[in-house]
Parts: C-alpha cells; sequence; structure tokens
C-alpha cells in the first residue's frame, strides 16, 4: 500500500479536529499530530479551500464544516434499507422499549446508520455514524455468521483484537464456535463484550440476493436486557429483520 504522507496529514486533522466541538488552533494541532506549524498550516489552508475545515472569527480555532456529514448522507440516502427499515425500527422500539440500531458493514467494521430510542431515563451513548468492530458487538456477529469461513479468517487477521472487557472473545477458534451458534439460532448477542453494563441482541437483514445486506440490534442497560428479557424479545427482533428483508425482495 502507498501511503501520500499529505493526503495522510490532511485527513488526520479532520479526525483529530472532529473530536474538539470548539475546535482547535495550529499550534494544538501541531503538537497533537507532532507536525511543524508551517505544515499544519498550509494543510489547514487547502482543507479550507475545499471546504472541509473553517476557522472560527472569534476563537480561530480550525473547526470541520458540513462537507463530510454531506458527503457520507449521499452515501446514506443511497441505501433504500434505511427508508424500508424506519417503520419495523418504529415498531420494534415500541415492542421491546429499549434502543434499535440499524447497521451496515463498511470492511472490518460495522457503521450504525440509523438509531431510534426508546423513552427509557437510561439512554445509549451511541450515535448514528459510529464504528465499531465486527468481533465484539452482536450486529458485527451477526454479519460474520453467514460470512464466507475466508471472509470471516481475513477480517479476523487483519483487525486490532481488543479484549475491551473480560467477557471479549479474542481466541479464533472460540469465535468459530460463537459463529456457529448464532447461525443455528439466528441472532447473536453481546454480553457486555464491547462495553460494560451493555448487552445487546442483533440479528442479520438479507437482501434480494440472499447476502446478509445489514443487521438490526436491540440495546440496552445489562441490568434490564438480562437473559429473561432477550428470551422475551427475541422473536420480535428477529421478525422485524424479516420483514425489512422482505421489503429488499429476500
Amino acid at each position: 500500500m502507498t501511503i501520500v504522507n499529505s493526503v495522510d496529514r490532511a485527513l488526520s486533522i479532520v479526525e483529530l479536529i472532529s473530536n474538539h466541538s470548539d475546535g482547535l488552533g495550529i499550534t494544538e494541532i501541531g503538537e497533537k499530530l507532532d507536525l511543524h506549524k508551517s505544515t499544519v498550516h498550509r494543510l489547514l489552508q487547502t482543507l479550507i479551500y475545499k471546504g472541509f475545515v473553517v476557522q472560527d472569527n472569534n476563537s480561530r480555532n480550525y473547526m470541520i464544516s458540513f462537507k463530510l456529514f454531506e458527503i457520507g448522507q449521499r452515501k446514506v440516502e443511497g441505501l433504500d434499507i434505511l427508508e424500508i427499515s424506519k417503520k419495523h425500527i418504529k415498531r420494534l422500539v415500541k415492542q421491546v422499549n429499549e434502543t434499535v440500531h440499524l447497521v451496515v458493514r463498511d470492511k472490518n467494521e460495522v457503521a450504525y446508520i440509523d438509531k431510534m430510542e426508546a423513552d427509557n431515563t437510561i439512554s445509549m451513548s451511541s450515535k448514528i455514524g459510529r464504528r465499531s468492530p465486527m468481533y465484539s458487538t452482536s450486529v458485527g456477529k451477526a454479519i460474520l455468521a453467514y460470512s464466507e469461513k475466508l471472509d470471516i479468517e481475513k477480517i479476523w487477521k487483519s483487525s486490532e483484537i481488543i479484549k475491551f472487557t473480560e467477557n471479549t472473545i479474542t481466541d479464533y477458534e472460540k469465535f468459530i464456535e460463537e459463529l456457529d451458534k448464532i447461525k443455528q439460532q439466528g441472532y447473536a448477542i453481546d454480553n457486555e463484550e464491547h462495553e460494560l453494563g451493555v448487552r445487546c441482541i442483533g440479528v442479520p437483514v438479507f437482501n434480494r440476493f440472499g447476502e446478509v445486506e445489514a443487521a438490526i440490534s436491540v440495546s440496552g442497560p445489562a441490568m434490564r436486557m438480562d437473559k429473561e428479557k432477550i428470551d422475551r424479545i427475541k422473536k420480535d427482533v428477529m421478525e422485524s429483520a424479516r420483514e425489512i428483508g422482505r421489503e429488499l425482495g429476500y
């Protein structure tokens, strides 16, 4: 793989300042990325020219513009599943009274493209646009369970396998056993594997070609999402995924 340093540095700046709602100054950016101020200034001027970065008139800090959102939105708008799934997700939220997510696979990760919360006092901190590893999430495992073994192995080897919690599966053989179990039962469980205190059930959504198009999940605090509740709602989650799939032509 050939890396163009100037492009790499420019994108690193965009990623960095996107995490700071008040923006950052040139000195702060240079220190955090270990870049000379003149280099940072030159890259920022190019990013401003292309519309990806703006400079606040008062603080003089640099912040990302809405251009990346607009580009990403055009990508999302091209996904029929986003519109098709709306009514099913809304109904599912009412049935289970927990947060429902819709995700699609993006290389080694899942990207959250929709979210609907229930009227609970404790809500999920997840956001649309968030990305998470496939191996430690219910939706990621639900997608991988229906993938080819060579694809699963490739994703595993090219992922940074982090033990987020004591429950995270970091042994490949055990992970394959987990995927086999998921395929047999039709749903995946994230048993506080990605985040302590959060438990999820994920189900794949198939398209007209019989391929996994996306996945939906129901997420909630572990104290509410216990085994009894998961057993009670799993049919509702699976039925919602099937209904979305039917409208996609499955």
